[in-house]
């Protein structure tokens, strides 16, 4: 079949390469070209535990405390929230433990083998250099601090990860890097990382050439349906003919949604990152720093540290109190860094209400969609790549699809 695959970020990128792979023809479409987006910013891990949903019980107390307190990590861009009450409603209904469950086994099925999904797609390419296998320690400043979050510790262990608990001096044995701010790491086994995100997504994309698909930079406008199925992908540059399109457009995609009659409760949820290309000190492993909600990894580049939550919209410029509370939170971790970042960059993720990503077919016109995994994108992209696939060729897959159903809105 013909398949135009509409965003070049991980998710469009492994999808269009699994398609491919089954003999498809294969054109992968991006306005502004591999990796632009939030498959470049990102904390670079291959997070296979991350089945925490932010709703957790308790989220509606806990977040109006956090965005009236300017040292928490969460900010709203008040201009905006009317804007976005109807999604914030819907995001906030899923804050009870049922609902956290549900979901936290759902993303189980796209992030607990995102390790070997990752090595599969890219082995043999060039795209290889950029992984690495290593654990991943979510750090704490004391066990009362680390007792505090055992709600989100109970959902990790019933998908399979529990840590081991490293306490006090022993910290800074395992660790060098981290201050005396840090007195307990949960480390986690068998994660990985991508050295340079934005490097990898774009050598798979080089990839899909080399295997015969076909890269193209254009804006897409609309998709066009005749008696009910995909028949085109019209762009700025004129129409891509086509059997199968896959929605793969991240923070983006709800428009091309709403075009199908689909209302999808989306939002763009701002993320930061900041990158240290010469740093004093840097960690051996990617690490969580749990009460500052970032991750700090160490990419080719240098440190980076990616997080904090900001609800605003995709307009405007960085926030530099996000930025700047960023800042101070990395000196807190890591009192041997005194140098300032080269590279601030601010991105959107992409946020469904339940904060599950679609995945499916589209009723029956032939669309696929293949977006919305809030802030596993980077993670889950080769799985839910090889979900899209099964899906065109029309393959029974071992993966329960239904969590993700592109219509559970409708």
């Amino acid at each position: 079949m013909k398949v135009v695959v509409i965003g070049a970020g991980i998710v469009g990128v492994a999808s269009a390469l699994w398609a491919r792979r089954d003999g498809h023809e294969v054109v992968l479409v991006d306005r502004e070209g591999p990796a632009a987006g939030a498959s470049y910013g990102n904390g670079a891990v291959l997070a296979r535990c991350s089945v925490v949903p932010v709703t957790t019980p308790g989220l509606m107390r806990r977040g109006l405390r956090m965005a009236l307190d300017p040292s928490e990590p969460l900010f709203l861009r008040w201009a905006k929230l009317p804007g976005m009450a109807g999604w914030l409603a819907r995001y906030l209904s899923h804050a009870n433990a049922a609902d956290t469950a549900r979901i936290a086994d759902g993303l189980a099925h796209v992030v607990a083998d995102s390790v070997e999904q990752h090595e599969a797609l890219a082995a043999g390419t060039e795209a290889a250099r950029y992984l690495a296998a290593c654990d991943y320690a979510y750090v704490y400043a004391d066990r009362a601090a680390w007792e505090a979050d055992a709600y989100g510790w109970g959902l990790r262990a019933a998908a399979g990860f529990v840590p081991e608990i490293v306490e006090g001096a022993a910290v800074r044995e395992r660790e060098p890097s981290l201050g005396p701010a840090a007195g307990l790491m949960a480390v986690l086994r068998e994660h990985g990382m991508v050295l340079d995100p934005g490097g990898y997504v774009a050598a798979l994309a080089a990839q899909l050439e080399r295997e015969g698909g076909t890269v193209r930079r254009a804006e897409v406008r609309d998709v066009t349906l005749e008696g009910g199925r995909v028949v085109a992908v019209e762009t700025g540059e004129g129409p891509i003919p086509c059997d199968r399109v896959v929605v793969a457009a991240g923070a983006w995609s709800g428009p091309l949604m709403m075009r199908l009659g689909i209302d999808v409760p989306l939002a763009a949820e701002r993320g930061y990152h900041l990158v240290w290309r010469a740093p004093e000190v840097r960690p051996s492993i990617p690490l969580m720093l749990a009460g500052a909600k970032f991750v700090a990894t160490p990419v080719a580049a240098g440190l980076r540290c990616a997080g904090i939550v900001e609800l605003g919209g995709m307009d405007g410029a960085r926030s530099r109190p996000a930025l700047d509370l960023m800042r101070r939170r990395v000196r807190e971790t890591f009192p041997g860094l005194t140098a300032e970042p080269d590279e601030a960059w601010l991105g959107f993720r992409p946020a469904p209400s339940d904060s599950l990503p679609l995945i499916g077919e589209v009723r029956e016109t032939g669309v696929i969609a293949a977006f919305g995994h809030h802030h596993v994108g980077l993670t889950a992209g080769p799985k839910t790549g090889r979900m899209v696939a099964d899906v065109i060729a029309g393959r029974r897959s071992n993966v329960d699809r239904a969590p993700f159903d592109p219509l559970r809105f409708v």
